[in-house]
């Protein structure tokens, strides 16, 4: 994997037997993005470029490219998370603080669990850094303090993830895995591991690590229990996820039918007690399906998807409905239904603007409407603000 994406590409199209412009025919990308890629000249590729050029020649996505060239969060937002990063490496705060309880810190992180639902990234880029101080100080001195830690590392390793801070995303994600004290706590955090995985266009790693700990936690269904059917089920769409973007479909659609099953199994729609970010059931397989759908450009499946899904049934969250909805956007932007595609936008604008603004696929869904214009209307120029797209 040491040859750049250029080079990988030259040699798997000529053992196919195929011509640029065959190619170019085939992935629907443009001849003159082919040429400059295998002269060299662009070594920025997409993810979403790699996967039709990877389908195109009918082969794994990670044959082209070990590692996409995601997006990471801008100077400012780094700036405005120095102090949570500062305490997840638990940097000692100044001066002497009030010993921490249990009592207190487990308060407290049940308070701001409605701020993680709500994508209210202000306020919990607040109350994080003090939070984080008092769990690590705690699980020195309580034997219940470290399964206190362990969930806070984990809603920080999803919080970073979701503003894209990737590395400081993984150092949280690895020390809540070092210390779960069992197979399912240690699932929820693999789950998000491999979230950010995908995010980093790091397939292989997020397939291995998900269908490793799917194998490992698989319940017998008619034992099961919710919180096993939500771990198995949760990890079994990571596997769907990692393989349709690594074009691998037998096995995406493989590990979708087990999904199912397990929500099938459930009955319901189900949320962990404690990890009410994390929802499993029937609506979130359909929502993940419709997902897949558009993963393999099939925007006319999404919309027919999407009439499926129970509306009143799930919460709006950024895990589950708002990122169906940006599919839902995506697939009217790609059949040219450009209103429709800028009211759902609008529609997420409304309910969740600081989670909008983090979405660099709300971007991509904007500047394609946004190319097809002459001019904006101010409901277009409001929401180019929204996602920050450049001008």
């Amino acid at each position: 994997m040491s040859a750049n994406i250029g080079e990988r590409l030259r040699d798997v199209r000529k053992r196919r037997g195929m011509s640029q412009r065959e190619l170019a025919i085939q992935s629907g990308l443009s001849l003159s993005l082919i040429r400059k890629l295998e002269q060299g000249e662009r070594n920025d590729t997409r993810l979403e470029t790699a996967r039709r050029l990877a389908s195109a020649l009918r082969v794994p996505t990670t044959t082209l490219m070990a590692e996409s060239r995601e997006e990471t969060a801008k100077q400012v937002v780094v700036d405005q998370w120095e102090p949570v990063r500062r305490a997840l490496v638990g940097s000692p705060p100044s001066g002497e603080l009030e010993e921490p309880t249990l009592q207190g810190v487990t308060t407290a992180l049940r308070d701001a669990m409605p701020l993680f639902r709500g994508d209210r990234f202000a306020e919990l880029g607040a109350i994080l850094p003090p939070l984080l101080r008092d769990a690590e100080v705690l699980a020195g001195l309580h034997p219940d303090g470290r399964a206190v830690r362990v969930k806070l590392m984990q809603l920080t390793g999803w919080l970073l993830t979701q503003t894209r801070q990737f590395d400081a995303a993984e150092m949280a994600l690895e020390r809540a895995l070092d210390e779960s004290a069992d197979r399912l706590q240690g699932a929820s955090t693999v789950n998000t591991q491999c979230w950010l995985f995908l995010r980093r266009g790091r397939l292989a790693e997020a397939r291995e690590l998900a269908t490793e700990w799917a194998d490992e936690t698989e319940p017998r269904l008619s034992k099961a229990t919710p919180e096993e059917l939500s771990a198995w089920g949760g990890l079994l769409l990571r596997v769907s996820a990692a393989s349709v973007r690594d074009n691998r479909p037998g096995e995406a659609e493989h590990a979708m039918r087990l999904a199912k099953a397990a929500a099938v199994a459930m009955g319901r729609e189900y949320a962990p007690r404690e990890d009410s970010l994390r929802t499993f059931g029937p609506v979130t397989v359909a929502l993940k399906r419709a997902e897949n759908a558009m993963i393999i450009d099939r925007p006319d499946k999404v919309l027919q998807l999407a009439t499926e899904v129970p509306a009143d049934k799930l919460r709006p969250t950024s895990n589950n409905r708002h990122r169906h909805l940006l599919d839902v956007s995506d697939a009217y932007a790609r059949t040219r239904r450009y209103a429709e595609a800028i009211e759902v936008l609008q529609g997420i604008r409304n309910s969740s603007p600081q989670w909008l603004s983090n979405q660099s696929y709300a971007r991509d869904i904007l500047a394609r409407v946004v190319s097809k214009r002459r001019t904006l209307t101010p409901e277009m120029r409001t929401l180019a603000d929204a996602v920050n797209l450049p001008m």
